[in-house]
């Protein structure tokens, strides 16, 4: 039986979100006393819970039946992929007891849980989500209450049903990982924020709002809307190849997809066919208003259109029947802002193309396009000249910039990058986040320093003031 059972009637919200913080809250105490041999066991059994290909294809098949975002094959990847990623990263870090010991610092820190974690989940994925947040809350020795997206429910409790059948095979407490149950309500969310020690939130900026302002310390996420630049030394096949399959990975539902590509003057016309080569369609003047008027028929996105497939949203928006083979559509776009919606996140197979007349003024539309929405994500960046990557991320207010990557593949986490794998990105204070980082175990732990003394290191006020009083006197 599910553990997203229906609220019983008449039950309070408060009082519901009681009885499930007092369950993880002595769930934590049995957990408490676990080494990291035994903490990391309980990690890699939520990990099982999910990469174990039965339970990845269930839940990849009920997250598109209910939220109709995605696709199943490519959600199968993401569940074991991202899982298996993260597990990687999380056993080869300690969480408990002590994790770092300097001496010449007279410095010894110690990892203590942070308590019962709120984790507010999106729908765009109700199964890998919840899992990896669990995940990293385990290592910390923490309980998880979640509050799942409404179009989501159903996948998440399957996914949490899951994890607590792991967690009893190995003798632990199921209610180390709970799920708030139907119906979903802003409201139980609310209390639940209210009362667990930390609040992470994924999804909506709404949500992310709502968790900092809860009082409860908060964690959030900020919007994605990534471009790309692909430079006059790129090469473009690769490019092309790269930017393709990440842009159709799971019919654009990642906040890491690339939304708009932005190409410098002297290979545009040859990055664009490279980009058809791979499947690219190239809308028309007259294509690309119908685009618009069909994916944002009352100025906001159309849910029957959002991460669809290319032969759906093709017949969707009046494109001839040679569009529908294709993979992914461009739309060439000259201005940016709230009148252009071409230039936000579409979350769909949209790539909205832009002309550079240099690298210089690739990176200024790329900073106007963050500007307009995604400041603080990630920008990407196809070249050949491997300095221009220091040169952007001088420039550009985002925490991550990709290199000759696939954005979706590598953003949050890559075997071939050193990003550490995460499904929530932070994107500092430029996105109205508290962290300028991908997400993970460390966020999920307190830290106790003890400190003991050392030879004394003082230096002398020349050493300190000696450059600035020969400078400016005394």
């Amino acid at each position: 039986m599910t553990v997203a059972m229906k609220a019983p009637a008449g039950s309070s919200e408060k009082a519901i979100v009681d009885d499930l913080v007092r369950r993880a809250r002595a769930a934590m105490a049995v957990f408490a006393e676990a080494d990291q041999a035994r903490t990391d066991e309980a990690v890699t059994a939520l990990a099982w819970s999910l990469y174990n290909p039965d339970h990845a294809r269930e839940l990849a098949a009920l997250a598109v039946a209910d939220t109709k975002l995605g696709n199943v094959p490519d959600k199968i990847v993401k569940k074991q992929r991202k899982t298996f990623g993260t597990l990687r990263d999380l056993l080869r870090v300690k969480s408990v007891g002590v994790i770092e010991d300097d001496p010449a610092r007279g410095i010894v820190k110690y990892a203590k849980p942070v308590g019962v974690v709120c984790a507010i989940t999106p729908s765009t994925n109700p199964g890998a989500t919840p899992v990896n947040k669990a995940m990293m809350a385990i290592k910390g020795r923490n309980a998880i209450i979640i509050a799942a997206s409404p179009a989501g429910l159903r996948t998440t409790s399957r996914a949490v049903d899951h994890m607590r059948a792991e967690l009893k095979k190995i003798g632990l407490p199921e209610d180390l990982v709970q799920i708030l149950p139907p119906p979903a309500s802003k409201d139980m969310t609310q209390a639940l924020m209210q009362a667990a020690d930390l609040v992470v939130a994924t999804g909506s900026q709404d949500n992310v709002r709502r968790a900092y302002s809860s009082g409860t310390p908060a964690i959030g996420v900020g919007t994605g809307n990534v471009p790309v630049i692909i430079d006059e030394t790129a090469d473009l096949d690769d490019a092309a190849k790269k930017i393709c399959a990440s842009k159709i990975f799971d019919n654009a539902t990642s906040c890491s997809s690339e939304n708009s590509v932005i190409v410098v003057e002297a290979v545009y016309e040859a990055a664009l066919a490279a980009l058809e080569r791979v499947g690219g369609y190239r809308a028309s003047a007259i294509e690309k208003e119908r685009i618009e008027r069909a994916l944002w028929p009352d100025g906001h996105l159309s849910r029957s259109l959002i991460a669809r497939d290319a032969d759906v949203f093709a017949r969707g928006c009046g494109l001839p029947a040679a569009a529908e083979s294709k993979k992914f559509f461009m739309v060439e776009e000259t201005d940016i802002g709230r009148d252009y919606p071409f230039s936000g996140e579409k979350l769909s197979l949209v790539l909205t193309v832009y002309r550079a007349t240099n690298f210089d003024n690739a990176i200024e539309r790329a900073n106007a396009i963050l500007a307009h929405q995604g400041r603080g994500h990630s920008v990407g960046l196809h070249t050949k000249a491997m300095d221009r990557g220091r040169t952007l991320a001088e420039r550009a207010d985002v925490v991550r910039v990709l290199v000759n990557q696939a954005h979706t593949f590598g953003n949050g986490g890559g075997f071939d990058n050193g990003l550490n794998f995460t499904l929530s990105m932070g994107c500092g204070t430029w996105g109205g986040n508290s962290i300028t980082e991908n997400l993970n175990y460390k966020h999920f732990l307190n830290i106790t320093h003890l400190v003991t003394t050392i030879p004394e290191d003082k230096p002398s006020e020349e050493a300190l003031f000696g450059t600035y009083w020969a400078k400016y006197g005394k």
